[in-house]
Parts: C-alpha cells; sequence; structure tokens
C-alpha cells in the first residue's frame, strides 16, 4: 500500500449522511487529545493532512481518507469534558451508528495514551470491539514522554490492562521518534488487501 499517496476525501457529521461501505475502511479511535491525527500524519508521511491541535475535541466530524483500495476513516475523539453534553451525544451517536452499522472494518487502531490507565471511556470502547468482534490493535500514543523505567512500567501495565479484551497487538507509538509506525502500516496493509 502508497501510504504517500493518501488524499483526504470527505467530513461527514451525521452518519446517515456517509455512503455505503464499498472497500475496507481502517478506523483510527481514541479519546480527545491522544494524538489521533498526529499518529495519522506520520503513519501516511504528511505534514497536516489530518489536522493536528493543541485544543481537544478539535475532530467533531468522521473523516474518511482515500488509500489504495481502502479507506481510513479518524472518528472524532470520546471523552472531551469541555464540549456541550448535546454534542458529545450526538458524536457518541454518530461513533455508534458507524460501528454498528455491518460496514467492512478489517482493523480498528484503538489509540490509548501509554502514560496513563484507560479512562472510562477507552475501557467502554474496548468492552464494544470485544462484543463486536471487531478486529483491533491498542496503539500506545505519546511513548517518547516516558524514559526508559516509566516506558518499561507502562508498557507492562497498559498490556495487562487491555490484553483481556482481546486485541491482535499491543504497539508503543511515538509520533515524534517514529517508534511503532512500520509496525502500524503493516497491520494497515494487511488488512486493506481483506
Amino acid at each position: 500500500m502508497r501510504f504517500d499517496n493518501v488524499t483526504f476525501e470527505a467530513a461527514y457529521g451525521v452518519y446517515k449522511q456517509i455512503p455505503p461501505s464499498t472497500v475496507p475502511e481502517i478506523v483510527f479511535s481514541g479519546r480527545s487529545n491522544v494524538g489521533k491525527s498526529s499518529l495519522i500524519n506520520k503513519v501516511l508521511n504528511r505534514k497536516n493532512l489530518a489536522r493536528v491541535s493543541a485544543q481537544p475535541g478539535k475532530t467533531i466530524t468522521i473523516n474518511f481518507f482515500k488509500a489504495d483500495g481502502c479507506r481510513l476513516v479518524d472518528l472524532p475523539g470520546y471523552g472531551y469534558a469541555k464540549a456541550s453534553r448535546g454534542e458529545m451525544q450526538r458524536w457518541g451517536t454518530m461513533i455508534n451508528d458507524y460501528l454498528t452499522a455491518g460496514r467492512n472494518i478489517p482493523l480498528l487502531l484503538q489509540l490509548i495514551d501509554m502514560r496513563h490507565k484507560p479512562s472510562q471511556d477507552d475501557f467502554q470502547m474496548l468492552d464494544f470491539l470485544e462484543q463486536t468482534n471487531t478486529p483491533f490493535v491498542v496503539v500506545l500514543t505519546k511513548s517518547d514522554k516516558l524514559n526508559k523505567t516509566e516506558y518499561k512500567n507502562c508498557l507492562a501495565a497498559r498490556t495487562d490492562e487491555v490484553s483481556p479484551y482481546g486485541p491482535l497487538a499491543v504497539i508503543p507509538f511515538s509520533a515524534t521518534k517514529g517508534e511503532g509506525v512500520d509496525t502500524v502500516r503493516k497491520y494497515i496493509s494487511d488488512a486493506a488487501k481483506n
């Protein structure tokens, strides 16, 4: 798969706007400010294909990117406390509608900040993925922000916390240093062939 050949396709604010699933869709999910946009840009070797913001809750639509024979799908970050109740409900409904519509989703990348125990929302998402038999990997973002001892301890703790939900892999990742990029690309490439 040509990762440098991916282009932005469309953004949708409500599920019913989304066209039918015609090719495999590789999905990126995670709480607000976990580093989804940074990961997407790093994996695709681009600067600003996915907009990065210091302000959480910036992605408020489901964003589709066109790739070789598949689509990459960036879901809005969940768990952002400063969004209005109505807005959070709309995001939750849209994400749920998307994930339960029987679309062709051979892989979901669930991003979790490596430095912190998964949030209640993260655990809810992991539970949902397990219940729906959605194939997924856990990508532990911001690994570069830990020293060697913290890294080792956090990797062990996060792996223990997420393993009961059955991820295909747990991948430490740094958008700054490039750790995990090749592994993430391999999982995406393999899933895109399904």
